[in-house]
């Protein structure tokens, strides 16, 4: 017997009754509790395409097999019509889970929904935010129908479609070409020679008690490791779960001190939900930057599970973040630290570790543990304190042009939400842009200066990514679609003017606050 066909009415109440479902390929897919809780790329990159068609994203961001292994989840089929399946509005993005509460699963509102646009009035009126609850509802009722129901949005649903189709060919269309093979030798060649330079310079210049020089290439090494971590955490060279796990624990944790599962975890959901203010945690960073008004609201963050509070250190902070972006930016590893310590000690008692297996977990904790021990000892054994407080902040600081270059790719791009109605490609060509540099200083760059290729393909080896841009660049100009990119310097001026926009945007609204506080209490202006 035939699967079903269900109406999008019936996805609707059975998103209501509480199951988790999304589109492929024309089919519904329901993910079970225990498929959910132990999903790699955590619980959150699945309930942010709840009742919306995720083919882009599924085929994108899994394997062939791992594709192939869904089809046992499929439970109906659906009527997509010539111009694509309507979507409802995923409840994550209302505010809305289902947690366990007495040993059963109940609908959680964790946040209430703003649609205000007072602080962003470019914002469109499909753009929802969250700000915290005064209190935590747990209710049997969950969302009502008309909250999963999206707000009209500025985009043509036929017009996304033509997009999500043109980009399947694209994705075709790299396949073909052998895209997504490895260059081991040509490639990760190079890079493991500099690896190696750099620990044996390190190595010989501490030796030598040029403790300077020796922080110098430590930093350096950490530097380039970080962007093969990235690679392995996106399954780019090998392309086999555990081997590449096994290599960026190795990499991350032993070797850099950081924890690669907090990383994909975090990165995962930038990936699916890039630039959203509520829900991507790569740029919320209140107290310390806010690159959009939106920030001014204290938005709810869904990943960290926390008000983000624009409160009186945030507004300081925010007025003058322009002027201290670099000075930020350069002690941004210390705060890698900390993100990297707090996700192993929250999910200390996941089902299975974090989601990548209790192997992976304790591989982590035991790796970082040695990172304390040998890292220590070296930071120690400069001899002094003034010494080895320098060794400490140079090793930590050289790493920093990294942090500068991935907030390039997405600072200064748009922060608004068009609804679940954007295609996949339309959102990540619209919310990221390239840094445009010479190929003798790529190396420098890891290779992730083509940030919009690697955003629409990110298990591509990154070696491949600039041959993969040509025909993403073909693909723009036949969709229309906008592939932005500039060069290092002028990229940095983006940024730095749009953190001054914001800036300059506190400081109206101050002065407004002000000029009506002295009006409502009859002072006179000067």
């Amino acid at each position: 017997m035939g699967l079903p066909l269900w109406s999008r009415e019936d996805v609707a109440a059975r998103i209501l009754q509480g199951d988790v479902l999304f589109i492929l390929n024309g089919n519904v897919i329901r993910v079970p509790q225990t498929w959910l809780e132990v999903h790699p790329g955590g619980v959150l990159s699945i309930l942010h395409f709840v009742g919306r068609d995720a083919t882009d994203e599924v085929e994108a961001y899994h394997s062939d097999e791992t594709i192939r292994r869904m089809r046992g989840y499929i439970v109906a089929t659906v009527n997509t019509l010539p111009d694509g399946w309507r979507p409802l509005q995923p409840p994550i993005h209302i505010g809305w889970l289902r947690t366990v509460k007495d040993g059963n699963l109940e609908w959680h509102s964790e946040a209430t929904p703003d649609y205000s646009k007072e602080n962003s009035p470019e914002s469109p009126e499909s753009q929802i935010l969250l700000v915290k609850r005064e209190d935590i509802a747990f209710t049997a009722s969950g969302p009502s129908r008309d909250q999963i129901e999206p707000p009209p949005v500025p985009l043509s649903l036929k017009t996304q479609t033509e997009h999500s189709k043109a980009y399947k060919e694209l994705h075709k269309r790299v396949k073909a070409a052998g895209l997504y093979d490895t260059p081991f030798f040509t490639g990760y060649g190079p890079e493991v020679v500099r690896y190696i330079l750099c620990a044996i310079g390190s190595y010989l210049a501490y030796q030598r008690q040029w403790f300077f020089v020796s922080a110098v290439c430590l930093g350096a090494l950490w530097h380039q490791l970080v962007f093969f971590v990235h690679d392995l955490g996106h399954l780019g060279v090998t392309h086999h779960w555990a081997k590449d796990r096994i290599v960026s624990i190795i990499l991350a944790d032993w070797i850099g001190g950081l924890s690669v599962g907090w990383w994909v975890h975090n990165h995962n959901i930038h990936h699916v939900v890039t630039n959203h203010p509520t829900h991507d945690p790569d740029i919320q960073h209140l107290p310390f930057f806010a690159i959009s008004p939106a920030f001014f609201k204290s938005l709810y963050s869904s990943y960290y599970k926390r008000e983000l509070t624009f409160d009186t250190f945030s507004r300081y902070m925010v007025a003058v973040q322009h002027r201290l972006f670099y000075v930020i930016m350069s002690l941004a590893r210390f705060n890698l630290y900390r993100l990297s310590y707090e996700h192993l000690w929250v999910t200390r008692n996941d089902p299975i570790k974090a989601r990548g297996g209790r192997w992976a977990w304790w591989l982590e904790v035991v790796g970082l543990v040695f990172w304390w021990y040998w890292y220590s000892n070296v930071v120690r054994g400069c001899g002094t304190w003034q010494k080895s407080l320098m060794f400490l902040l140079v090793s930590n600081m050289v790493p920093s042009p990294l942090h500068v270059q991935i907030v390039l790719s997405h600072f200064s791009r748009s922060t608004a939400d068009l609804g679940p109605t954007e295609s996949f490609p339309h959102r990540q060509m619209r919310t990221t842009t390239d840094v445009i540099c010479h190929p003798s200083v790529a190396f420098l760059h890891g290779g992730l200066h083509l940030q919009v290729t690697h955003h629409l393909f990110p298990r591509l080896p990154r070696h491949n990514l600039l041959e993969a841009s040509y025909l993403v660049k073909d693909f723009a100009k036949e969709q229309g679609l906008e592939y932005a990119e500039f060069g290092f310097v002028s990229g940095n001026g983006e940024v730095c003017s749009t953190l001054k926009g914001v800036a300059d945007q506190l400081k109206i609204m101050d002065m407004v606050a002000s000029a009506e506080i002295k009006e409502a209490l009859g002072i006179k202006k000067d």
